[in-house]
């Protein structure tokens, strides 16, 4: 599956205005940046999402490999609640959605 542009777009900016928290905790919790100040989500493909990371002030980027290959667009909802919850779960946090 290849996303367009105008895909990756959309779901960028929902994930960045609607879940800028939840970015933050699936950086610290599923890359193991616990020092990440701030996540914005920068990209996707069939095989995971990428985010540009704020550590100490300096832009990192970061991957986080969804379960398996994605082959339809309504797929991405649920590898980022799965993404929200597994890090929670790795940062000892309750999940609040």
């Amino acid at each position: 599956m290849t996303f367009t542009p105008d895909v990756v777009a959309q779901i960028a900016r929902h994930m960045n205005d609607d879940h800028a928290e939840d970015n933050v905790l699936i950086v610290r919790g599923l890359a193991g940046i616990g020092t990440a100040s701030a996540a914005r989500m920068s990209g996707l493909d069939a095989d995971g999402m990428d985010f540009e990371a704020t550590v100490d002030g300096i832009a990192v980027p970061v991957r986080i490999p969804f379960s398996e290959r994605l082959t339809e667009r309504r797929q991405v909802r649920g590898e980022a609640v799965r993404m929200y919850q597994q890090a929670c779960a790795a940062l000892g946090i309750a999940p609040t959605h």
